[in-house]
């Protein structure tokens, strides 16, 4: 079961009847969903994109660009970004999400791309159980999501 809960929501108003007159400013939304190959969406977020999984069902490329550092990935089918997305749960972080794609990095990073890139904004919940000492279970490589860290 997913966990991921929507940290930027798209609030949908739906206006009938009069009212519209008493609307103020419009402030500008996120664009529109951007779609396309792993570089097309690189090229609109404004980086070049350094591939390190190239494979039928998932490419993913680390992305170092103005907007700081950060991981894109695309998937073949809705059902395997899905599951690496129930997957990359376990791990926490902020993502994101567009159709077959996902943009992984710190909030800040995924914020500003949101502007570029459209989609949603979500935050995984981290829920790594026992304890191993060290504390800080985050920093580690993260099975299979080369290029999480």
């Amino acid at each position: 079961m997913r966990k991921l809960l929507v940290a930027g929501a798209l609030v949908v108003v739906a206006v009938t009847g009069c009212g519209a007159a008493d609307e103020g400013p419009r402030t500008p939304g996120p664009p529109r969903t951007a779609r396309g190959s792993l570089e097309e969406l690189a090229r609109t977020a404004g980086c070049r994109p350094d591939l390190q999984t190239d494979a039928d069902e998932l490419r993913q490329a680390n992305c170092v660009a103005g907007d700081g550092r950060y991981v894109l990935a695309t998937f073949a089918t809705d059902r395997g970004q899905a599951e690496w997305l129930d997957a990359a749960d376990d791990y926490g972080g902020t993502y994101l999400v567009g159709r077959k794609w996902v943009v992984v990095g710190a909030e800040g990073v995924v914020t500003r791309l949101r502007g570029r890139l459209g989609g949603t904004v979500e935050r995984a919940s981290s829920h790594h159980s026992g304890s191993s000492g060290g504390g800080g279970g985050e920093a580690g490589p993260r099975s299979g999501h080369d290029g999480h860290h």
